[in-house]
């Protein structure tokens, strides 16, 4: 109902009825019950998923709630007013009546969506501590739809980042992906680092860009989230793996270069390097393997990218199906002012037969070759005895 009093097509609709899930259920042979917490039914229709939700009402005990305020389970039934009053923001509290096509409006949503502003139900503290995600979806509607976060809504956050912490860390990945793989995720992450919300998120990232190198702040998770806006906008794909592949290479970079300053070969220190960052930041949110394998490939392929000093080497390479994304990471670096843009300029003209000579390339540490060649030595020495 939002988007389309704001004059935009919406991606989806979503039912909200007085049957129980279980009638739902019974109702649609093809329907599918999910959710612990909040109990939905999907109705599925070829590839088309519907979702029915049951209107929620008043809670009664406090059983329901964690410590610190949380909903654990949020399976109360009620009426379509009372439902409207527990939903987060009055612009998305708008029912449109099927029986009339007349807009159901309980909290004024109508006139903060003319207005502009995001507004919470509710007391904010209290509506936060019971969902701490209602933080991110804050940050996300107002990035999305470009309206102003009300003052009384928008204190609170800045000093409940910590709730984020007590998330499932799944819940937190579906969350990072709406704001962040999408057409707006350029003002989302302004938005999240304002709040500072991000270093609740991403950690380890969020230190990294709190430093500046030689007197510049780091771009790379800048442009490459610009980047994200782009191909989609222009209706190319993009993936989470490239995503997260952004966001967590400042602090895999960092430590990759420990890692050769204390003489580690070069892919090994870069294995490392994404091993211990991975691992810290599936604490935060969860990485599924098929997103963080390929992560690991882009990154150890810049060492390969930047070292790949002959025609036939460049061949090979790029019959890896990781090739094109991670040249397209090489080209982030290199806009950003990391990477050599000769290297990024051969590759380019090496896809294109036009190359005529060598990329320069990036030397290993004095260390990793004196290593390198004892490993060589002493492997041959084995092999003659």
């Amino acid at each position: 109902m939002r988007d389309l009093l704001l004059g935009r097509e919406p991606k989806d609709f979503d039912i909200a009825t007085d049957a129980l899930p279980e009638q739902v259920n019974e109702t649609f042979r093809n329907c599918r019950l999910i959710g612990r917490r909040f109990r939905l039914a999907h109705v599925h229709f070829g590839r088309e998923i519907i979702e029915v939700a049951t209107f929620r009402g008043n809670h009664e005990t406090a059983e329901q709630t964690s410590d610190e305020g949380m909903l654990l389970r949020d399976n109360v039934y009620g009426s379509i007013e009372e439902d409207a009053i527990r939903r987060d923001f009055t612009v998305n509290a708008l029912f449109y009546n099927i029986d009339d096509f007349s807009v159901v409006d309980y909290v004024d949503g109508v006139n903060d969506l003319k207005a502009g502003v995001l507004k919470l139900i509710g007391d904010p503290e209290t509506r936060y501590r019971e969902d701490p995600v209602r933080m991110l979806r804050a940050v996300r509607f107002a990035a999305k739809l470009g309206f102003n976060i009300d003052p009384g809504c928008e204190k609170p956050i800045f000093e409940l980042g910590y709730l984020l912490d007590e998330v499932p860390p799944a819940r937190l990945f579906e969350e990072i992906l709406k704001l962040l793989l999408s057409e707006f995720s350029v003002h989302a992450f302004e938005k999240l680092r304002h709040y500072d919300l991000f270093s609740h998120l991403f950690p380890a990232t969020d230190a990294c860009l709190q430093i500046e190198e030689q007197h510049f702040p780091l771009q790379l998770v800048l442009k490459g989230l610009h980047n994200t806006e782009l191909r989609l906008r222009e209706g190319k794909p993009v993936t989470p793996a490239f995503l997260f592949a952004v966001l967590l290479w400042e602090p895999v970079r960092q430590l990759y270069e420990k890692g050769l300053q204390r003489g580690a070969v070069a892919q090994a220190a870069m294995y490392d390097a994404a091993d211990q960052v991975l691992a810290d930041q599936i604490r935060k949110i969860s990485l599924p393997r098929r997103f963080s394998g390929p992560m690991k490939e882009i990154w150890i392929m810049q060492i390969r990218l930047e070292r790949s000093t002959t025609p036939r080497k460049a061949e090979r390479l790029m019959q890896s199906p990781r090739f094109r994304a991670s040249y397209d990471f090489l080209l982030l670096r290199t806009e950003s002012g990391e990477a050599d843009e000769k290297i990024a300029q051969w590759w380019t003209h090496i896809q294109e037969g036009t190359v005529l000579d060598p990329p320069p390339t990036v030397p290993a540490s004095s260390k990793s070759k004196r290593r390198k060649r004892y490993r060589n030595r002493h492997s041959a020495r084995r092999k003659i005895d």
